[in-house]
C-alpha cells in the first residue's frame, strides 16, 4: 500500500509516498481503507522537529491522526464494527495518511448517513480541539468570546460551537473570511495593528473569554482586553498561557470517540458546518502543507488515497 513517510526533520521535501506493507489488525482494532484523512499545522511542527521534546519521531516516520474510510478487516475481540461498516475516527500512531490505517476500535464510530467523505475524513483533531476550548472558557448567553483565527480549521467550528452556547462571538479573520463569518452568527473582526480597539468597539470594551487557536501574541491580548486568565484558552501558546496562567485545553482534553461521534452527526444534520478547503490526493501531500503552512487556509485541507 502507498503511505506518507519521512525519513529525518525537515520541510515539505522530506515528504515521500512510499510503499509499505499493509497493517494487520490485532484485538481489538480494524483494517480501515481510508477514504479521507485531514492534515494538521502540529504534524507541520512535528515534522519540522520543532516540537521534539514534546512529540517527538522515530524514523522512518509516517504521520495522520483523522481517518475516515471502510473496515476490510477486523481483529478478535472487536466490539461494534463489522467488515463494510462506515467510519470515521482517529489514531494515535502516526499512520492515517495512507491507503489503510489500523484503528482502535474504540476510537472509531459509524459515519452518518450524508456525511461527506472529506468531512468525515477531517473531523477529528479540529473537531476535538475546538470542542475542549468551547468547554474551557464555557462561554454562555450574554457573554462575549473572541477567537483568534476564527476562519481556520479549529476556529471555524469553536466560534459555531460558542454560538450554540447562545454567546456572542467575536471572530478574528481576513476581511475574506468576513461574510462567512457573518453567516453564521458571528461578528468578525480583521486581525492585525490595532485590533485591541476594533475588539472593543464590537464588544462595547466588556469581553468575557478569549480562545486562541493561531499564537502570535493573542494570549497577551486576552489579557489586555481585561479577560480573566481561567477564561483564555490557547492551542498553541504554551509559553505564554504558563505566564499568564491561562489554559491549555485542546484535542487531548476531548479526544473520544463520544465527542466526534456527536459532532458527526451535527454535521450531518446541517447543525455544524466543517469547511473544506481544498482535497488533495496522496501523492500531492507536498502540495498540501505548503498550502496549509501558508497559514491563511479558511477551513480544512484533506488528502484522499
Amino acid at each position: 500500500m502507498k503511505a506518507v513517510r519521512f525519513h529525518e526533520y525537515g520541510g515539505i521535501d522530506v515528504l515521500r509516498v512510499e510503499e509499505v506493507e499493509r497493517p494487520a489488525p490485532g484485538p481489538g482494532q480494524v483494517l480501515v481503507e481510508v477514504r479521507a484523512a485531514g492534515i494538521q499545522p502540529g504534524e507541520t511542527m512535528i515534522r519540522q522537529g520543532a516540537r521534539h521534546g514534546r512529540w517527538p519521531a522515530t524514523f522512518p516516520s509516517g504521520q495522520g491522526s483523522d481517518l475516515a474510510g471502510v473496515v476490510v478487516a477486523a481483529g478478535p475481540e472487536v466490539r461494534g464494527f463489522a467488515v463494510g461498516d462506515e467510519v470515521l475516527g482517529f489514531t494515535h500512531r502516526r499512520a492515517s495518511h495512507a491507503e489503510f490505517v489500523v484503528a482502535d476500535d474504540v476510537a472509531l464510530t459509524l459515519r452518518p448517513v450524508g456525511l461527506p467523505w472529506e468531512v468525515a475524513g477531517s473531523l477529528y483533531v479540529a473537531g476535538t480541539t475546538a470542542y475542549a476550548t468551547v468547554f474551557a472558557v464555557d462561554p454562555g448567553p450574554g457573554e462575549t468570546v473572541v477567537v483568534s483565527g476564527a476562519a481556520g480549521g479549529v476556529g471555524s467550528i469553536a466560534v459555531q460551537l460558542a454560538r450554540r452556547r447562545g454567546a456572542t462571538v467575536i471572530g478574528l479573520a481576513s476581511e475574506a473570511n468576513h461574510a462567512w463569518l457573518r453567516g453564521h452568527g458571528v461578528v468578525p473582526v480583521a486581525y492585525g495593528e490595532g485590533v485591541a480597539g476594533r475588539i472593543r468597539s464590537a464588544t462595547g470594551g466588556k469581553v468575557h473569554a478569549f480562545i486562541d487557536t493561531y499564537g502570535d501574541g493573542y494570549v497577551d491580548l486576552a489579557v489586555e482586553l481585561g479577560v480573566r486568565p481561567d477564561r483564555i484558552d490557547t492551542i498553541c501558546d504554551w509559553a505564554g498561557a504558563a505566564r499568564v496562567g491561562a489554559r491549555t485545553y485542546g484535542e487531548g482534553a476531548a479526544a473520544c470517540a463520544v465527542v466526534v461521534g456527536e459532532l458527526a452527526r451535527l454535521a450531518a444534520r446541517g447543525e455544524l458546518e466543517v469547511p473544506i478547503a481544498r482535497v488533495y490526493p496522496l501523492e500531492r501531500v507536498r502540495d498540501a502543507f505548503g498550502e496549509l503552512e501558508r497559514r491563511h487556509t479558511h477551513g480544512k485541507i484533506v488528502l484522499r488515497p
